[in-house]
């Protein structure tokens, strides 16, 4: 391939959608939507919108946000991206109280268990790791410079989560693996021991979470992935323990389960556990509804529920979020949408009833919550929506490129050498000099 033909075809690629992301802080004081650049933050227990506070002026992120996360007490928020910006919020105030520069996108963060480290993933695959303490927490965006921890060998890490007990640090990544690290207590030392493999999914890992309950407090891993599987795993071992074909399940693939090689049909998006640990709610692209699952740890199984699908049929959820309250919280939505004069859209659901052991109850019923009904009211749909007054075209377009990014971020690309040579010459992520 000649150069000029290279460069015709890199240049043709079309802007990057980013998904909307939601995150519960652990009591459903907050609720944080980040669409685009903007983070949308509604106080629940005050009933009203959050103005984020950032020292360095303008906007909180220059690029689109890829991941949030609140930490396990709800103390600090972070929130990170394409700009390669990782900030610290404290939610006292909703302060950015501190801002750590990366040499690349960041795809995933993590909080340690104590709040005393965040970790961050980046698109070459390295998790890095910066310490807080008390007193850094008082001042105005110190500067910190983050250290390796750990590394996937030029894979992109797709999600990072601490185990319940927070000895253990996990990363997914696009190689269809999920990596089970001890965290160790010096980690500006490195993370040089590893636990184990989790070895099963034959897509990239997309999601996952940790689910137990009081007769399995260690706990167990459910990942969602491009094969359109949802699998759970033992987090010692590494042993794949049930896979659940939650995509053939909710109809979207044929019968056999399988998809067009390279191209899978419905990549779950998001997972999230209810509280007890026996229902997993699942997100799947294509499904204009939610998959429940029964979880049996006991017998470590996972099995179909049932499909709770919405009256309002281009509602297709990006993201789950849930907390101590029996709500379970959904967001659809994107930036950059191409065709649509809309910088960035975004509409949340809540299902009730989450928490309070859906898969025992006689029907099963979960209900999805009016908009009337919600917690926050039009209050919260106003600052976490923004307009609504978006033509259904959208959101089904929405749904379709968020699809399509997925794919083509996470699905390893052939290039010829000519390719390879020119995207070598032509690469825009070269370390900037300090």
């Amino acid at each position: 391939m000649e150069d000029g033909q290279v460069e015709e075809a890199e240049n043709c690629k079309e802007p990057e959608v980013a998904p909307a992301l939601i995150a519960l802080h652990p009591t459903q004081k907050f609720i944080t939507v980040a669409v685009g650049s903007e983070l949308r933050v509604f106080d629940l227990e005050l009933d009203s919108a959050v103005s984020l506070a950032d020292d360095v002026g303008g906007p909180c992120h220059s690029d689109s946000v890829r991941t949030i996360k609140f930490s396990s007490n709800g103390n600090l928020f972070v929130s990170a991206g394409d700009d390669k910006l990782v900030k610290v919020w404290t939610t006292d105030d909703w302060r950015c109280i501190l801002t750590v520069g990366a040499e690349k996108r960041v795809t995933a963060v993590a909080i340690s268990k104590d709040g005393l480290f965040v970790c961050y993933a980046d698109k070459f695959g390295t998790v890095w790791v910066f310490g807080l303490d008390e007193a850094e927490e008082n001042q105005k965006l110190k500067t910190k410079k983050p250290v390796a921890l750990l590394a996937h060998y030029c894979s992109i890490i797709t999600r990072l989560e601490f185990s319940p007990d927070g000895r253990f640090i996990l990363s997914a990544d696009r190689d269809f693996k999920i990596r089970v690290t001890l965290f160790p207590k010096s980690p500006l030392h490195g993370a040089h021991e590893i636990q184990s493999f989790c070895l099963g999914h034959i897509e990239f890992v997309s999601c996952m979470t940790f689910i137990s309950s009081p007769d399995h407090p260690q706990g167990f891993i459910v990942s969602g992935s491009g094969d359109s599987t949802v699998r759970l795993w033992d987090i010692s071992s590494g042993k794949l323990l049930y896979t659940c074909a939650a995509g053939a399940e909710a109809g979207l693939l044929e019968s056999d389960g399988k998809a067009e090689p390279d191209t899978p049909l419905a990549p779950i998006t998001d997972v999230c556990s209810s509280f007890d640990g026996t229902l997993v709610a699942v997100a799947i692209q294509g499904l204009q509804g939610i998959a429940m699952l029964n979880c049996d740890l006991s017998a470590a199984t996972l099995s179909i529920n049932r499909i709770i699908s919405f009256t309002e049929e281009t509602f297709i959820p990006t993201a789950l979020g849930t907390s101590a309250k029996d709500y379970l919280w959904m967001v659809t939505g994107v930036s950059n949408l191409k065709g649509f004069d809309l910088p960035s859209l975004a509409r949340v659901k809540v299902l009730s009833g989450f928490n309070k052991n859906l898969s025992n109850s006689a029907e099963g019923e979960g209900t999805i919550v009016e908009d009337s009904h919600l917690p926050g009211g039009e209050k919260l749909l106003e600052k976490l929506q923004g307009s609504l007054s978006v033509r259904n075209e959208a959101f089904l377009a929405a749904a379709e490129a968020v699809k399509t990014a997925m794919c083509n971020l996470l699905i390893k690309k052939s290039y010829t050498m000519d390719t390879r040579e020119f995207r070598k010459r032509t690469r825009n992520d070269k370390k900037t000099k300090k």
